[in-house]
């Protein structure tokens, strides 16, 4: 397998030459290090909890508002809301009799704000986690909740607003005006993500360093709005009642998933632009700067305490055989075993 290895090694040797292909590799590894799978597993699991609790209190404001409204009713019956399997059946055979519940609204809302508090503390652990913070510099419980409420404010009046923009926009039948709702809604998402990614982690940094994160994120979440669409209008309509809602619940985690990997995978972008973590080495050793410096920052993010400091000393390998070095600690005559 020796010829395998060289052409590895050469290839590692052509990408950390090339920064087209060494960036978005080092972005690719630094992902993998913080453990971003599991952080975008965390934001989906979140996230699929506060949706249904929010599609109960849309049931329930819909019972409030539609009551002897026949205009408002038949707008209903011709939107996409009556193609979900959960709550589709019930809007078509009952829109004009729904419940409107208080109880129902107030348990609602703090089951959706329960979810909503979720996600955003598993989102600044995400950003702290990719940015390398030390554990002792996370904020308390307080200020944590305090940013969390403040993304949430944020996040959903700019739902809000991009729902409102393609409303406006989906009424006019020309070209031109659904181009420019998906230049408004890109517009729109890429504001959204540039504030979270700087209200959601406690590390300050510059406009510039976070924009083109943002950007990326953007185009990604208004691919996966558009594909969102797709399925619902174009799969989940044929789908019986009990398929419908299989389809619905892995479609949800499915897209939940792809969007918080989306999100991560930006995120990482602008700290690898940021900190000039690139070229990585595929192949060690030996152990490229950017490496290091990965290695170094992992290790640091691990201080918990004020009085708490890590250093981290990386060792030179014997020369000929790929082995690292003893460390200067490593006991030179250990004792011999008992027995």
């Amino acid at each position: 397998m020796g010829w395998v290895q060289g052409l590895l090694r050469a290839f590692d040797r052509f990408q950390q030459r090339q920064p087209w292909l060494g960036f978005p590799i080092a972005v690719v590894k630094k992902y993998g290090d913080d453990q971003g799978g599991h952080h975008a597993a965390l934001l989906a699991y979140y996230g699929f909890f506060s949706l249904f609790p929010l599609l109960m209190v849309l049931t329930t404001l819909l019972g409030f508002v539609l009551q002897d409204r026949t205009d408002l009713q038949q707008r209903i019956l011709d939107s996409a809301l009556t193609q979900f399997p959960v709550i589709g059946n019930d809007i078509k055979e009952n829109l004009g009799a729904l419940p409107g519940s208080g109880t129902a609204l107030a348990v609602g809302l703090l089951t959706a704000m329960y979810g909503g508090l979720g996600v955003a503390e598993a989102a600044q652990n995400a950003m702290n986690g990719v940015w390398n913070v030390p554990r002792k510099r996370y904020p308390n419980f307080f200020v944590r909740r305090i940013r969390s409420l403040l993304w949430l404010v944020t996040l959903g009046g700019g739902l809000l607003l991009v729902t409102v923009v393609s409303g406006v926009t989906a009424a006019g039948d020309s070209a031109a005006s659904r181009l420019a709702g998906i230049g408004i809604s890109l517009a729109v998402d890429t504001l959204l993500f540039l504030l979270g990614f700087r209200v959601l982690t406690v590390r300050t940094g510059a406009v510039r360093e976070l924009l083109p994160g943002a950007v990326l994120a953007g185009l990604g979440w208004l691919v996966l709005q558009q594909l969102g669409g797709w399925y619902v209008d174009s799969q989940l309509k044929r789908a019986s009642n009990t398929y419908g809602t299989f389809a619905l619940v892995i479609g949800l985690l499915s897209w939940l998933y792809l969007a918080a990997t989306v999100t991560l995978y930006a995120a990482e972008l602008n700290v690898v632009r940021a900190r000039r973590l690139w070229p990585r080495s595929l192949i060690q050793p030996p152990l490229a700067g950017a490496d290091q410096r990965v290695l170094e920052a992992l290790a640091k993010q691990e201080e918990r305490r004020p009085e708490e400091t890590v250093e981290v000393v990386f060792h030179a390998e014997e020369p000929g055989d790929g082995r690292p070095a003893e460390p200067d600690w490593a006991d030179p005559d250990p004792p011999a075993p008992r027995g």
